[in-house]
């Protein structure tokens, strides 16, 4: 099946992102809840919002999504806020193919390097090891961050 990517939110997106985050029964209503928000923040603000996204699509069906955005007070830094692939769609190569394309759309813009945050609980080893798998290179643990027992795990990749 052939994958093709858009890069236009559009307010049924929202939707989609909701679907697709809970999808994979990873992340808790506060997650899924902020995924959405920073939707509702492109839809109201346009580029001015920093955020930017890429839909992965098969036969018209959003598979997989990525938000990312320029860091302030950086030259040519990025942040990737978000990368998920529906349930439905896992273990095909596309969280690996949405990376590349966040990549490319970043070095289209003059980025430079981009930054991928993530949690240190067991529960995360895979997105640990997807990360290091694309090339992001761990340049920083931040013990408890997100609570006791819960750090974070910040990689690096160059574009």
């Amino acid at each position: 099946m052939a994958t093709t990517y858009r890069t236009e939110l559009t307010p049924a997106d929202r939707e989609r992102i909701r679907a697709m985050v809970s999808s994979t029964g990873f992340f808790n209503q506060i997650e899924i809840d902020c995924s959405v928000e920073l939707a509702d923040d492109r839809l109201n603000d346009g580029p001015e919002s920093g955020y930017s996204f890429v839909f992965a699509e098969e036969d018209g069906r959003v598979v997989g999504y990525a938000c990312y955005g320029p860091i302030a007070l950086t030259l040519g830094s990025y942040d990737l806020y978000w990368i998920a692939v529906d349930k439905s769609a896992q273990g095909q190569g596309l969280g690996r193919k949405l990376m590349d394309k966040v990549l490319e759309l970043i070095g289209a813009e003059g980025g430079r390097q981009f930054y991928i945050e993530t949690s240190t609980r067991e529960q995360y080893l895979p997105t640990r090891t997807f990360y290091e798998r694309c090339g992001g290179r761990l340049v920083a643990t931040l013990e408890d961050f997100y609570s006791p027992g819960d750090g974070k795990a910040i990689y690096c990749k160059k574009v």
